[in-house]
């Protein structure tokens, strides 16, 4: 199997990297392109055998399994200049929330399917989230599931709860690793502790924190629960939080919401147009 990605921003590069570490695939049966050709090249430089495509068509022709790994708004421009370079025996797989399998659909007569992959990948951990397309061969659901389990949990996914799982899944580290870092510049503001003593101490305690969750020792209410003794400091702190943390998640995903859908009206008009031109 020839893999193809179109996009080495964040997440092509992490999902190169991630095949190649975790032996998906060989480097050799891997290729990339990037608009600035030399970010791809960069990455090529990691993993020599890895092959470089010049263009999208390149990559097209080369690859069975297709990632396209660019901004929602350059989807449409990109796909339909390049339709005479995809089979209908391909997979075309996005890895954005605002574009559904069916507006792809819509405009190629290949496969589609959509894995929405996590920073946590990179580590071959966290999840990946995968819907299919209605024309989607079973073969190929079974390779692209197949192809995501060496660096993820994949999660089939329905189209109702992809924002909300892509905020969880994929939005999550940074949204958690924010609260992590305003929890070490506090202790550092107002203690005597060092900032680098903080990160140390938080880095291992979340880190430690995932390996309980992951071994099923406690789930995240029990955790609390065990931490949390009654009349101690800790349930001194949380009534802090209680008071003032229980509402910050239904305004960011409240404010997730509010812009996924402002890209979905922003993609939509675009992939519009093939109806107009009918």
């Amino acid at each position: 199997m020839k893999v193809g990605i179109i996009g080495t921003g964040n997440m092509g590069s992490v999902l190169a990297s991630s095949f190649i570490e975790s032996s998906a695939i060989s480097p050799s049966r891997l290729m990339v392109t990037n608009r600035t050709l030399s970010k791809a090249e960069r990455l090529q430089n990691v993993y020599p055998k890895m092959k470089v495509g010049n263009n999208p068509e390149e990559v097209f022709r080369f690859a069975e399994i297709v990632f396209i790994c660019v901004k929602p708004h350059e989807f449409y421009s990109l796909l339909s200049s390049n339709k005479s370079s995809i089979s209908k025996h391909q997979l075309v797989v996005s890895i954005t929330s605002p574009i559904s399998c069916e507006q792809l659909e819509d405009l190629l007569d290949c496969n589609i399917a959509r894995a929405i992959p996590s920073i946590n990948n990179r580590a071959l951990a966290g999840s990946s989230l995968v819907s299919f397309g209605k024309r989607c061969h079973a073969d190929y659901k079974e390779k692209l599931l197949s192809l995501m389990s060496y660096i993820s949990t994949p999660l089939v996914i329905d189209e109702n709860i992809t924002r909300i799982s892509s905020d969880i899944a994929s939005c999550g580290p940074a949204f958690i690793g924010y609260v992590l870092q305003c929890f070490i510049n506090s202790a550092v503001d107002q203690t005597e502790i060092t900032k680098a003593q903080a990160t140390q101490l938080a880095s291992d305690m979340i880190i430690g924190m995932g390996k309980l969750l992951e071994k099923d020792i406690y789930t995240l209410p029990t955790l609390i629960q065990k931490v949390c003794v009654k009349g101690g400091i800790t349930g001194e702190g949380i009534k802090i939080l209680s008071n003032e943390v229980d509402e910050v998640f239904d305004h960011v995903i409240k404010r997730t919401h509010e812009k996924y859908h402002e890209e979905c009206d922003k993609v939509s008009q675009q992939f519009e147009v093939k109806e107009e031109l009918k």
